[in-house]
């Protein structure tokens, strides 16, 4: 339950539309008004996951910081990692606004954001100048009018390898018309020969080996998981994220907002994505790292899609309804669940209720 001070700030911050909101929490962030969390570090929740080490396995997901502008804040807020992006390679404006709707019974948001950023020069700058470091992955992209995708996520690589800790190619977002079709198999074969080529050039350069991820879609059918598990096999990947948005609509309280086009997240994405992730867990198997995305809004529910199968999970619309003290909670939170489920190890519960999550097919 939210608490009364944090309702009524956040009954202050829905005075204003959406886009105005997130690019004040922007500002917040950085003029430093937001306090740091304070979380006594739990070695149960220590973890390595594709050859790195997360002090906690709970991260910001792409989108928030699209721009690279507050990394190291989230970071203080007691996430384990964050994640810039998407970038392009080609600075863009995204769709015409208003293109984020805020579905308040429901707790959730729509957004037909497009992809908008400042490209890689702006973000790489800010990225170059960090102080302290810290675990931030780029999510990189394609610009709506390129002529050749596959060679824009190629770019990705290539510039921020000096960089990042981890990569992820998005190639799931609904709101680049045909980015999902680099899901399909064909596609998906000469994006992941090409990106992990540039990757393995990168680190016989650098002696760096940066992991890639790939953050796919929710609506696949069985057919389409088939497929990109067989092709992330085969290219030895790093590992995937599940999943970003959702274009179903099933379940929601209001029907008016329900009508915008794009992408569904927050609380009504959590069965989905979690069942999604759990299939894909299966088809995997138990060694390819998996990250969770999708309706994550409490310890409990971070928890749930570990059991189901993730290694790591990433939050950001719950974040607007529960406000920036939202990752400590969870951190917290987590360390009095491996009490309750006497675990030396969060690692111990993954998978626990992989059966029961794929079965549920929603």
């Amino acid at each position: 339950m939210i608490d009364p001070f944090k309702r009524l700030a956040r009954k202050g911050l829905f005075l204003f539309d959406p886009e105005t909101a997130h690019g004040m929490s922007i500002a917040a962030l950085k003029s430093g008004l937001v306090p740091a969390c304070q979380i006594t570090p739990d070695p149960r929740l220590r973890q390595t996951v594709a050859g790195l080490t997360f002090e906690n396995p709970l991260g910001m997901a792409a989108g928030y910081d699209k721009n690279a502008e507050v990394p190291e804040a989230l970071l203080k807020l007691g996430f384990g990692f964050t994640e810039i992006g998407t970038v392009t390679p080609k600075p863009q404006s995204g769709n015409p606004r208003p293109r984020i709707f805020r579905l308040v019974e429901d707790e959730a948001v729509i957004n037909r954001l497009g992809f908008n950023n400042e490209g890689h020069e702006a973000a790489f700058g800010r990225l170059v100048a960090l102080r302290g470091g810290g675990m931030v992955g780029v999510n990189i992209g394609a610009n709506k009018d390129s002529e050749d995708r596959i060679a824009d996520y190629v770019a990705g690589i290539r510039r921020f390898y000096s960089v990042a800790r981890y990569f992820t190619a998005n190639i799931s977002s609904p709101n680049t018309p045909g980015l999902r079709d680099l899901q399909g198999r064909e596609s998906l074969a000469v994006l992941l020969s090409s990106v992990l080529a540039a990757r393995d050039e990168m680190t016989a350069a650098s002696g760096r080996n940066i992991p890639v991820f790939l953050k796919i879609a929710p609506d696949l059918t069985d057919e389409g998981m088939d497929d990109i598990a067989a092709e992330v096999l085969s290219h030895a990947l790093d590992g995937l994220i599940v999943s970003n948005t959702t274009l179903s609509r099933d379940g929601l309280k209001d029907q008016r907002q329900a009508k915008e086009a794009g992408g569904l997240s927050g609380v009504p994405l959590f069965e989905r994505s979690t069942s999604v992730l759990a299939r894909m867990r299966k088809r995997v198997g138990l060694d390819l790292p998996i990250i969770g995305v999708g309706g994550v809004s409490s310890a409990e529910t971070a928890l749930e899609k570990i059991r189901a199968g993730a290694d790591l999970v990433q939050l950001y619309s719950c974040m607007v309804y529960e406000g920036p003290g939202l990752a400590g909670d969870i951190v917290r939170g987590l360390s009095k669940l491996l009490d309750r489920e006497k675990a030396g190890s969060i690692r111990e519960l993954r998978d626990t209720r992989v059966d029961y999550w794929a079965a549920r097919k929603v």
